[in-house]
């Protein structure tokens, strides 16, 4: 069995593997190929180019990366069609993948793809793309696979491996222990995984950490970092300003250093979905350039953007987006969180309704709807 893959982030490195493993587990010998990461790669798939020169951060990295982005996708479109895939995965990243798997599915390759675009929230017309591209559509949140029913592209709604890793119970306590912190209260501080998000947010993420230890002085602070590029980046940053705040910058262990905190500053994106799966309270950031804000906001279907205020009933998490996205606005929010256990405390019995939501058994789940599309095929 021949199986195309590309992933192109972190994130999406880690859910391409569990699906890897689920296949080899009922497929047997499998041969993965494509674009992946270190746990795709460590499970035999060969990486034809590094993950990283496919992810993308809005417009800006989009304008300044296209012509080797786009040399990439021919190079690879070519290599499938030679050499084609019994099917083929694509893994997020919808700028690079869609693209890829409607040239793919033209030459009579099946495609699913694995994690919605966030076509429900901007970009709509998307949608005739995503059609012609597509075989089978695999949702990670139930009201994105009901979207897709109703514009007719078949989806699955799978779940979250994510929820599916976390226990019900976490002894916030044992974990901070395990990660060499001290029992003093905790901000986690995750600035993004990319570096033209560290480019943006260390500063302001580190410049707001000293603002808040000027006001609690039992604070300390981790930062859990994606990869020794991003953790050499960030920690580049600390030795420029020196704070004078209690950090530990570790080297992943995002998952631990959001469960151990008593509260959490998040640039938007998976980790606020980590937070709310291990019930951290937090204050989600963002900042892109101004063109990027601008087509967001021309596009834009939805009033949040963090995945917590999508799913709950009523939003609770603060966002801060753009201009608002300042030292004295976020030290605001998170001193909320720290000033007021009672609210803390509402605050995680809300987010506790999110892993119920989406502990499915997302690996297992996806893997049997790519086996439907293989077996169709035959």
């Amino acid at each position: 069995m021949r199986i195309g893959i590309v992933a192109g982030e972190t994130s999406g490195d880690y859910l391409a593997a569990g699906v890897m493993k689920a296949l080899q587990r009922r497929l047997g010998d499998v041969q993965f190929y494509g674009i992946g990461g270190p746990r795709m790669q460590a499970l035999g798939m060969e990486s034809r180019h590094d993950m990283e020169s496919i992810s993308l951060m809005g417009l800006d990295d989009l304008l300044s990366s296209m012509r080797s982005i786009l040399g990439i996708r021919r190079e690879l479109t070519r290599y499938f069609i030679a050499n084609p895939p019994d099917v083929f995965i694509g893994v997020d990243v919808p700028d690079f993948n869609l693209g890829l798997e409607t040239k793919l599915r033209a030459a009579g390759i099946p495609t699913v793809h694995y994690v919605s675009p966030t076509v429900w929230a901007w970009r709509g017309y998307r949608i005739a793309k995503i059609r012609r591209a597509v075989t089978h559509m695999l949702t990670l949140f139930p009201f994105e696979a009901d979207y897709y029913k109703q514009r007719k592209v078949p989806a699955t709604f799978v779940g979250h491996p994510i929820a599916d890793d976390i226990p019900e119970h976490l002894d916030r306590a044992a974990i901070r222990r395990a990660l060499g912190l001290s029992e003093q209260r905790l901000v986690a501080l995750l600035p993004g995984s990319r570096i033209s998000e560290l480019r943006r947010l260390a500063r302001l993420f580190l410049e707001t950490a000293v603002e808040l230890r000027s006001k609690y002085r039992d604070l300390q602070f981790v930062a859990p970092m994606a990869s020794d590029k991003a953790g050499r980046y960030f920690e580049h940053v600390v030795r420029e300003l020196r704070p004078d705040i209690s950090l530990a910058v570790i080297q992943g262990h995002a998952r631990e250093a959001l469960a151990a905190a008593d509260v959490a500053l998040i640039a938007s994106g998976t980790a606020a979905l980590e937070a709310g799966l291990v019930r951290t309270p937090m204050v989600v950031t963002y900042k892109v350039s101004p063109l990027t804000a601008l087509l967001v906001r021309g596009f834009s279907h939805v009033e949040y953007y963090s995945m917590p205020n999508n799913l709950l009933p009523e939003p609770i998490v603060p966002e801060l987006l753009q201009d608002k996205a300042s030292v004295g606005g976020l030290v605001s929010e998170l001193s909320r969180y720290l000033g007021d256990r009672r609210l803390c405390e509402q605050t995680r019995q809300q987010l506790g309704k999110i892993r119920g939501m989406l502990a499915r058994d997302a690996n297992e789940r996806a893997a049997d709807a790519i086996v439907n599309v293989l077996e169709a095929r035959s």
